[in-house]
């Protein structure tokens, strides 16, 4: 009893206390081009307000489709009645003119006999929501297809990676039954984004100035312009990048700016991926696919043992942030590296050159091997002299302490802490003079660091630390395509990106 129009892609979720605010953020909505609404009758302290509601809202836009759900407080709503009183409301919001309405499977089992009163008048859509976990998918879809319905809907909640896998396999297997899927929370993001090229019906957004009605929804705009969910097909290739936390990062925005310029059937989200889950999540990378991946805090290092081949500058720096297949095989590199070397070589001569590397941290390792390995004579300082010695000792550089700075100069210096990391702006590890006549701080929100500002004003040349992020993004973008990078793209992607406040560093991507 499929519906024969298909429904838009999009479900903009609106759950709001008030029948007035319900139907501005609808006009606000569908007067940005937004054409499917799913009004949640539960959330009004008198429910039925609703109805009307939609009745005038349809009015107003008859091209729109509403869904009605009214979901009871038993089954995680804020419905109080009984289901009787449920399915009456129901009722009537098809009456009024919604295009489906969703009964959840708790209600839908006790009261069979009154889904018939939905039968050829709306589109009948049965619910199944687990906050807990995602139980074997295949079990609950057999359960809720004893029913017959024209869509069912199962929402489980995400706990490790593999579970957005397991989601996104029912809708491939699926397709054909009419199944909206997702995993709520933060880490099933990418079931929202993926769902509908999977197969999935539809998927549900926040609307642009309310929360949403579950945890991990966002805005339409950005399902649209940010990830082209209408644009990727199910061939499309997967990237993402494997953060804790990856809420911030402005890689998507960087990536899927990128893809888009070069029309590329691809698509780049993020991937939360708690400590002691990387094993989960390349267990199932395979299996989504996955075609690449960016690596970052607190994953560069413990990802190596998960490869099958390592480039040799990342074996030697001990880190990997870039990771592809091919042929099968998991491998392996390290684009810090020319974030590093390569906005450098672009105002000095590395061979030879003398530079002074701030920190002793995973950033720091990475930028002294490089540097090293180019040729320049590299003197490490940092907070903890310890950690200092022996990563000089390791990439064969000269360690050194705070005091000895006052008779050195450099020909560069290096900047590689989160010190001067919004939401601290206000630190800096140099006082007053800066010794080296170029300085690069990888630390690039605020874009402009107090660092950067002494060292402008003490007549240095300067280079921020976006350079860092869109020359080791361009080198990802490299390997993982085999076409060149559209740089400039890429550049204005990541400053309107970072214009927004994302709140993170170099260090953190």
């Amino acid at each position: 009893m499929r519906t024969s129009t298909p429904l838009p892609r999009i479900c903009i979720a609106l759950g709001l206390s008030d029948p007035e605010a319900l139907l501005a953020h609808a006009r606000a909505e569908a007067d940005a081009g937004e054409q499917f609404f799913e009004f949640r009758l539960d959330y009004l302290p008198r429910p039925e307000q609703g109805i009307g509601a939609i009745r005038d809202f349809l009015k107003e836009r008859s091209e729109a489709s509403l869904l009605a759900t009214c979901r009871r407080r038993q089954n995680q709503g804020r419905f109080n009645g009984s289901i009787e009183e449920q399915i009456r409301l129901l009722e009537a919001a098809a009456e009024a003119g919604a295009r489906a309405v969703d009964v959840e499977i708790e209600s839908a089992e006790s009261a069979t006999s009154r889904l018939d009163a939905f039968r050829g008048r709306t589109m009948l859509v049965l619910s199944y929501h687990n906050f807990e976990g995602t139980p074997a998918m295949e079990t609950v879809l057999r359960r809720m297809m004893r029913i017959p319905a024209d869509a069912y809907k199962l929402a489980t909640t995400a706990r490790k990676p593999s579970d957005n896998q397991r989601v996104l396999a029912l809708a491939k297997a699926h397709a054909r039954d009419g199944v909206v899927v997702l995993a709520m929370g933060e880490m099933g993001f990418p079931t929202r984004v993926l769902s509908p090229a999977f197969g999935g019906l539809f998927t549900y957004a926040a609307p642009y100035s309310a929360e949403g009605t579950a945890s991990g929804q966002i805005g339409a705009k950005a399902l649209r312009g940010l990830y082209r969910i209408e644009k990727f097909t199910r061939q499309a290739k997967i990237y993402g990048v494997v953060a804790d936390p990856v809420r911030h990062s402005i890689s998507p925005a960087v990536h899927n700016r990128a893809f888009q310029a070069r029309r590329m059937d691809a698509v780049y989200i993020p991937l939360l991926t708690h400590s002691g889950q990387l094993k989960d999540l390349m267990e199932t990378a395979g299996k989504l696919p996955l075609a690449g991946l960016s690596v970052t805090i607190p994953h560069k290092q413990k990802i190596m043992r998960y490869l099958d081949a390592i480039e040799p500058l990342a074996r030697r720096i001990g880190a990997v942030n870039t990771v592809w297949r091919k042929a099968g095989k998991w491998r392996g590199a390290n684009t810090d590296a020319a974030g590093v070397t390569k906005p450098l070589a672009r105002r000095l001569r590395l061979v030879k050159s003398s530079i002074l590397l701030v920190g002793n941290g995973g950033a720091a390792r990475g930028a002294a091997f490089a540097l090293v390995e180019a040729g320049a004579r590299v003197s490490i300082v940092g907070r903890n002299p310890e950690r200092v010695r022996a990563l000089a000792q390791a990439c064969g550089g000269e360690a050194l302490v705070a005091g000895q700075l006052v008779d050195h100069h450099f020909d560069a210096l290096v900047h590689a802490t989160p010190m001067g990391m919004y939401p601290h702006a206000g630190e800096c590890y140099f006082e007053d003079r800066i010794p080296a006549d170029v300085v690069f701080d990888m630390v690039y929100n605020p874009l402009e660091t107090l660092l950067c500002r002494r060292a402008r004003e003490q007549g240095r040349t300067v280079i921020p630390g976006w350079e860092m992020f869109i020359e080791q993004a361009v080198e990802q973008f490299q390997i993982w395509t085999g076409e060149a990078a559209p740089r400039a793209v890429m550049e204005r992607a990541a400053l309107e990106a970072l214009g927004h406040g994302s709140g993170v560093a170099a260090t953190d991507l």
